[in-house]
Parts: structure tokens; C-alpha cells; sequence
């Protein structure tokens, strides 16, 4: 039995990058899996959110379809949403190219899924067999010269080392994440947080009061860079955290002082829902991105020792 909605759920707000406004409408399905419909593009076909569909990352959000073709951005928030309402079977019809960011969070998702009921259903599982790791530096080699050049002007105006690293390995029975930031900016600085997920209300409860209401950030002298080159340009003091050019405090207040790892998690298990199932393993992230993440599981999924599935009843 299928994991869905009991009825339609319906959001609007305006893309992080583009700032133009977009809407969803998030339908209940039968057929198991979240896929995602552009509206706005005549006769286009449904794309399966799994992480062979994940198109280029940049580094900053996961994009579900091709880049160059019928896509959607930013998907991340929302499929750490669903994952964490138990929902595994939907329809996603948006009428634009990104997700709208709301508040720069998961929990405005989260809640309208759980205001609107769901179907509970026994979810597909993936058991990580074998380890895996993914290396920032193998990112690095697949990118085009001109995007190295950008990720390499953007290092040196951030002052962050290009080490980071996503690895998965077997755990007991659940979902558990930690997650590591390292930068240069006194307000962040070095901060871990770890979660775990057993499926059970106890793991939603913690979720829903210690990790959902997390937003996204970014340095103010780089968010002038991303506008200036396309990006950001719906990101302001509502949906972003905004750390000042000194790097020593926000523009804005936040809600835990290591509220920026605290989104990671967010990222990770959004990211990892994209591999169509509960992943059961341990995920240690250091300075981790969208494209690690996706790499990780392109690297567990590679060989069927490094996995097994466990498939819905």
C-alpha cells in the first residue's frame, strides 16, 4: 500500500533564484514514487524524483529532469517534507522552473502535508550493505573549466577549502545523519549536529522541533555575486539567513546558534529521498553539498553489494 495524501495540497511563494512567483500543486497518487509535472510546459512528462534523475547540482540545490530541459529546482526542502510525513507516492505539479522557497525551511511543507492527512503506507527501504564516500575533489574534476573558475573565485572570497566529503556506511535499523560545517566566518565557525530517524513519532517530534524550522544561508557579499549572475534573486531577510561581510554576525536574527548545520540536515534527507526509499544506514557528512549527496548514492547504487531493498508491502 502506497504512503500518500489524503487530499490535495496546494503552495504558492516565489523561486530562491529566479524571484518570480510559482505554484505547486502536490496530488495524491497511487503509483509509488514522488514525480514531478511542469505545468508550464506543454505535453511534458512526469520526471521521477531519484537521484538519477538529479541534473547539475551546482553545489547549492538539488534539480530533479534535465537543466537544459523539463526541470525543477530546488527540490530539497520539499522532499525532506514528504519524507519526513511518510509520504512516498505523489504527484508534484509546478508551473515554474524552482520550488517556491517559503521560508527557506522544510517546515511550512511539512505542515501543510500533515494538515492535509496522509495515508500511511509501509515505505520501500534501502539497506547500506557496504560503505561508499564521495569527495569534493571528484566534483571538482567532472565541471567545466568556466564553472571551476567560479567555484574557485567564490573560495577565495569565502576562505573554505574544497575537502569536503559524504560517506555512507551500514547502521542498525535507522537513518542516522551527522553532519559537519567548517568555515572561516567567526558566526558559524565549526559546527556538528547529529539526528536519527527510526520512523517512529519520537524521530518526526525531534525533526518537527529541532531541525524543520532551519534556513538556508549565505554571506552577504555572495549573495551580491549570485544576483549579479543570475541566482538568489528571490532571497531576502524572510527566507535567508544573511551573514554579515565581516563574517563575526547576521543580518538577521537566527532561531539556534548552529541553526546552519541544523539545515544540513535538512539538505541530507531531502537529498537522500531522492535514492526512492528510507535510506537505513549511518550518513557522516563534512562539508557536505547537493552534489555529494547526489554522488553518494550514484556510488552506492553502482554495485548491488552496497545495497539491498527492502520493497513496500
Amino acid at each position: 500500500m502506497v504512503a500518500t495524501l489524503k487530499k490535495i495540497v496546494k503552495i504558492s511563494g516565489r523561486g530562491i533564484h529566479s524571484g518570480m512567483p510559482v505554484n505547486l500543486v502536490v496530488r495524491p497518487s497511487k503509483q509509488c514514487g514522488i514525480y514531478f509535472k511542469r505545468t508550464d510546459i506543454p505535453n511534458s512528462e512526469p520526471v521521477l524524483a531519484m537521484f538519477n534523475n538529479v541534473g547539475d547540482t551546482k553545489m547549492r540545490n538539488t534539480t530533479i529532469g534535465n537543466p537544459n530541459g523539463v526541470h525543477v529546482q530546488t527540490v530539497e526542502h520539499l522532499m525532506a517534507a514528504l519524507f519526513m510525513a511518510g509520504i512516498d507516492s505523489a504527484m508534484v505539479e509546478i508551473d515554474g522552473p524552482e520550488t517556491p522557497i517559503l521560508d527557506g525551511s522544510a517546515a511550512k511543507f511539512y505542515d501543510a502535508f500533515v494538515n492535509a492527512g496522509v495515508v500511511c503506507g509501509e515505505r520501500r527501504k534501502v539497506i547500506v550493505r557496504r560503505p561508499v564516500i564521495a569527495y569534493a575533489r571528484e566534483i571538482r574534476r567532472t565541471l567545466g573549466f568556466g564553472t571551476r573558475i567560479k567555484l574557485w573565485i567564490m573560495e577565495k572570497l569565502s576562505g573554505r577549502k574544497n575537502d569536503g566529503y559524504v560517506k555512507l556506511v551500514p547502521g542498525d535499523n535507522a537513518l542516522e545523519i551527522s553532519a559537519t560545517l567548517v568555515y572561516p566566518e567567526k558566526i558559524i565557525g565549526r559546527q556538528t549536529y547529529s539526528y536519527v530517524f527510526r520512523d517512529d513519532d519520537k524521530s518526526v517530534h525531534d525533526f518537527v522541533e529541532n531541525i524543520a524550522r532551519a534556513r538556508t544561508f549565505g554571506k552577504f557579499s555572495e549573495w551580491e555575486y549570485l544576483k549579479a549572475h543570475g541566482m538568489a534573486r528571490g532571497a531576502d531577510e524572510t527566507n535567508v539567513i544573511a551573514l554579515n561581510n565581516s563574517g563575526d554576525g547576521t543580518l538577521n536574527d537566527t532561531i539556534w546558534p548552529d541553526e546552519f548545520v541544523r539545515h544540513k540536515i535538512i539538505d541530507a534527507i531531502g537529498d537522500m529521498y531522492t535514492s526512492g526509499g528510507v535510506v537505513v544506514g549511518k550518513l557522516e557528512s563534512y562539508k557536505g553539498s547537493h552534489a555529494l549527496n547526489n554522488l553518494v548514492l550514484k556510488k552506492l547504487f553502482s554495485n548491488p553489494a552496497n545495497y539491498d531493498i527492502i520493497e513496500s508491502k
